[in-house]
């Protein structure tokens, strides 16, 4: 076990408020007991309100808590490249605001963690996004968040260019491209928008209410079962083969 998880294990037994003494953490973490009062000792002066009795044992005082959500090496890695992934694919908003949640991590992690969140070598290129990209995100976003009616012209594939007026809905990253889910009110029909083909995005200044057969759910309800159709019409052609 890392130094570091054997550290957050220690705490979050200690938790329970209940005495605990250096043999049974020896022995419940595979250490021994000179670890254990290392280790105890390493926690007490990064702040963590420990309270000891010679020949009683070790609990937290009541007084005092720490953080209840703490990381270890894999969690913090996948937290990185998440916060990595929302600064290529999101808006400068959500952008800020998870280099901040990231900033408040790294500030109660202990420093062997620290480290590891400073070296990661997993990447997410920016180079190659847009920046037409990233607004129109946020504005969407706040749009979806808000129940905006938006206005927004399209530019299809194939070049042709329509307006349309739209409850968006949601938003699904496909790797590549995001796709804006909407009730369009030119079609009377839910449909999906590519973001990057999205040419102007104005709110209308009108708000709508999620009515039964309109909203996200149902959507996605729609497309189970298109799914499932689909999955069970494949299954017959193959099964006849």
């Amino acid at each position: 076990m890392r130094r570091a998880d054997r550290l957050f294990q220690i705490t979050q037994i200690l938790r329970n408020k209940r005495l605990v003494t250096a043999k049974q953490l020896a022995e419940r973490l595979e250490v021994s007991e000179r670890t254990i009062y290392r280790d105890i000792q390493d926690l007490s002066l990064s702040g963590v309100p420990i309270e000891s009795e010679a020949g009683v044992g070790y609990m937290l005082r009541h007084t005092l808590d720490i953080p209840p959500i703490m990381f270890d090496a894999d969690e913090l890695e996948a937290i990185v490249l998440g916060v990595k992934m929302i600064t290529a694919w999101s808006g400068n908003q959500l952008d800020k605001a998870a280099k901040s949640a990231l900033e408040k991590i790294e500030a109660v992690v202990p420093e062997e963690l620290r480290k590891n969140i400073e070296t990661s070598k997993l990447f997410v290129p920016t180079f190659a996004i847009p920046n037409q990209h990233k607004a129109n995100f946020e504005v969407l976003r706040q749009a979806i968040n808000g129940k905006q009616v938006i206005s927004v012209n399209y530019h299809k594939l194939n070049g042709e260019h329509s307006t349309r007026e739209l409850w968006p809905l949601g938003m699904y990253y496909w790797g590549k491209v995001w796709t804006l889910v909407a009730w369009c009110g030119l079609r009377k029909a839910f449909r999906a928008f590519r973001v990057d083909r999205l040419q102007k995005i104005t709110p209308t200044g009108e708000h709508y209410k999620e009515v039964d057969g309109r909203s996200l759910d149902d959507y996605v309800a729609i497309q189970r079962a298109l799914y499932k159709q689909h999955k069970e019409w494949h299954d017959n052609q193959n099964y006849g083969q």
